[in-house]
C-alpha cells in the first residue's frame, strides 16, 4: 500500500512516500514568481496622471503557476492508495480543491488536510507516520 504525505506552500512540496516498509522522499519545487509590484507614480506636474497598477495582470500569472504546481504535484502522486496534505497557509486547501475539480481519483485517495507550520524533515516525517499509523 502506498502511503503519501505532503507538506506544502507556494513555494515548495516536499512529499514522503511510505511503500512496502519502504521510504522515500523528494521535494518538487514551484515555478512561481512572487510579484511585488510597485505602486502608481505620479507624473512631475501637480495633478498630473497617475499610472495604474494592474493586480488582475499579475493575479492571473500567478494563477496560472499555482496550477502547473499543482498539476506536477498530481502527477507525481496519483498512484498513491492514500494522501495526507499539509500546510502552513491555505496552500493545502487550495491544492484539494484543485484535485477536486481536475483530478477527482486523486481527490478520493486524499484522507487528511492539515494545517501544519514549516518543520523539520524528521518532523514531518514522524507526522506523517503518526498520521498514517505507521
Amino acid at each position: 500500500m502506498k502511503k503519501i504525505g505532503i507538506w506544502m506552500d507556494k513555494q515548495q512540496a516536499d512529499l514522503v512516500i511510505f511503500k512496502n516498509g519502504t521510504e522515500r522522499s523528494f521535494s518538487i519545487t514551484s515555478e512561481l514568481e512572487f510579484f511585488n509590484p510597485k505602486g502608481g507614480s505620479r507624473s512631475k506636474t501637480k495633478w498630473g496622471p497617475q499610472d495604474v497598477v494592474q493586480d488582475s495582470k499579475y493575479l492571473e500569472r500567478e494563477k496560472h503557476q499555482l496550477k502547473r504546481y499543482f498539476e506536477n504535484i498530481a502527477t507525481k502522486v496519483k498512484d498513491a492508495d492514500m494522501i495526507a496534505l499539509f500546510g502552513p497557509a491555505e496552500a493545502a486547501d487550495k491544492f484539494s480543491r484543485f484535485l477536486n475539480e481536475n483530478y477527482s481519483k486523486v481527490a478520493d485517495k486524499v484522507k487528511f488536510t492539515e494545517k501544519a507550520d514549516s518543520m523539520t524533515e524528521n518532523q514531518f516525517k514522524a507526522l506523517v507516520r503518526s498520521t498514517f499509523k505507521i
